[in-house]
């Protein structure tokens, strides 16, 4: 029996009280989900510790079956392990989001969605000004960057941007969680408000407000931590072969520290336009020799911090359409088996604009298994199913038969 997990990002949601009573997964034109679920067992899955915050990283860790409360040492560890960096004894690391500052509210998360190539414009910018033998910018991918801090401490409160779009961004800054981290937190501070003065006029920024784009005016870095302690899937669950595919650095540096092979898919962006078909193919292949393909897609978490209903609803439908699809299509006519799971990491409300910690829906299809009374794959249908509520690594036992 081979396996793979169709995980699409922030896809769930809250009641309704608009648009008919429905969430953008029950609004949507899903027939291969819905399908799925039908032939299928659901339930509803807890991703989110309560000692945790909703983050992705906290979430795909726990779909992964992770104790997560044990291995977690925040995203600015993952991004690293993603683009290659090398965490020594000490490094502290955060992510590094370009952020949209307007006045005194945070505008935006990512700069509008900056380009990488001009986002390595400033990010190499900000080093040579700002950078020190103890202090380093590290270029990722779009607004999500990776600042590392040789001796730092990780005991500082850092609020996520994408949490908090429209509010007042000075109550929200670095602050020290205990006396250990007073030096960092000052030092996040100045390396803020120094990251201001540079960006305001840099000739990226100005091209952009040229254009009618949001600017990089600031640099918001948050989630630190230490170089985490991960056992591979190998050795979590007999995983012989791994591999996962995203757009999003944070999921390839949590695939680096399972010990999964890292697929990248040219022209997979994170966003609605996305490159789905290139995604499907590449887990197709991917399937032939790997036991295990982890294929996340985060188009419909980003439609959800936007605050668009419509939008979020029309990602769901092309990774109804364009992904499931042809994976149910490919997987019919292999020689082994496919045990096929859907299901998001977290809610993303497109009212709330963030993560969530409530329970999400999910459904595995494993051919040859009678299948329970769920017709239709979403939040409501789920809670139905015959898995009935799961929490954290439950349900990768339940996917591998553990």
């Amino acid at each position: 029996m081979k396996y793979i997990i169709l995980l699409g990002d922030g896809m769930s949601d809250q009641p309704e009280t608009e648009h008919g009573g429905k969430t953008p997964l029950m609004a949507a034109q899903k027939p291969s989900m819905d399908f799925l679920a039908k032939m299928g067992r659901s339930g509803v899955l807890k991703t989110i510790p309560d000692s945790l915050h909703p983050g992705s990283e906290v979430a795909n860790l726990a779909v992964l079956g992770y104790d997560v409360e044990a291995v977690y040492e925040g995203r600015g560890v993952i991004e690293a392990a993603s683009i290659g960096v090398a965490l020594e004894e000490g490094d502290l690391a955060l992510r590094c989001n370009l952020v949209t500052l307007k006045g005194e509210i945070i505008l935006n998360h990512s700069a509008g969605h900056i380009s990488t190539e001009e986002a390595d414009q400033l990010i190499q910018y900000l080093n040579a000004h700002l950078g020190t033998d103890s202090i380093h910018f590290y270029t990722g991918v779009s607004y999500r960057h990776l600042l590392v801090i040789k001796g730092g401490n990780k005991f500082v409160t850092c609020t996520p941007p994408h949490d908090v779009p429209g509010k007042l961004y000075e109550p929200l800054l670095p602050r020290e969680s205990d006396a250990n981290g007073k030096s960092t937190s000052l030092l996040l501070n100045e390396l803020m408000f120094r990251s201001k003065e540079l960006l305001e006029n840099h000739p990226v920024n100005r091209a952009r407000k040229a254009a009618g784009k949001e600017v990089a005016n600031s640099i918001w870095p948050w989630s630190p931590g230490y170089k985490p302690a991960m056992k591979s899937l190998k050795e979590l669950f007999g995983i012989s072969k791994s591999a996962v595919i995203s757009a999003v650095d944070l999921i390839q540096g949590i695939g680096v520290y399972a010990g999964m092979d890292v697929i990248k898919v040219k022209g997979a962006t994170g966003l609605y336009d996305t490159n789905y078909e290139g995604k499907a193919e590449a887990a197709i292949e991917a399937l032939a020799n790997h036991d295990f393909v982890y294929l996340h897609v985060e188009a419909s978490d980003e439609a959800g911090h936007e605050g668009d209903y419509d939008l979020k609803t029309r990602c769901i439908e092309y990774l109804d359409h364009r992904i499931l699809k042809r994976l149910l299509e490919a997987c019919a006519t292999m020689e082994e088996p496919v045990t096929i799971a859907m299901l998001p990491d977290h809610p993303t409300p497109w009212k709330l604009r963030t993560h969530t910690r409530d329970f999400v829906p999910f459904t595995i299809f494993r051919p040859g298994t009678e299948p329970d009374a769920v017709d239709r794959y979403d939040e409501a249908a789920a809670k139905l199913g015959g898995y009935g509520k799961l929490t954290g690594r439950q349900f990768m036992e339940a996917l591998l038969l553990k």
